[in-house]
């Protein structure tokens, strides 16, 4: 079975999180500190202090789906600043997978004219 993430939301808890906890406490911090819908169509995304373990919740209506990650000799690249929540793409999350962090990526420039 393929695991499709299309029109799913991804949402990334910046900083660290106590990874001691399991889908409750995960579920709690997602409703009360990301001011998120857990039953949404979505993907929480959590990283400990250490940067090297991170647990995935998703809710798929019959239940919530709990996993993890732990890197044995990397760390994940993970922001740090104060953000409650921040929103990525399907595309930057299968970034981050392969350990590329995007999050210090060269911002694209927009100019209006040439002048």
């Amino acid at each position: 079975m393929k695991c499709t993430l299309e029109n799913t939301r991804i949402f990334v808890r910046t900083g660290s999180t106590d990874l001691r906890k399991a889908s409750s406490g995960l579920s709690a911090i997602v409703v009360e500190e990301m001011d998120q819908d857990i039953y949404a169509d979505s993907v929480f995304l959590f990283c400990n202090k250490s940067k090297k373990l991170i647990k995935c919740l998703k809710w798929d209506k019959t239940g919530f789906w709990l996993a993890q990650k732990r890197l044995e000799k990397a760390r994940w690249p993970w922001p740090m600043t104060e953000e409650a929540v921040r929103e990525i793409s399907e595309e930057q999350l299968k970034l981050f997978l392969h350990g590329i962090d995007f999050w210090k990526a060269h911002t694209e420039l927009q100019y209006k004219s040439i002048t």
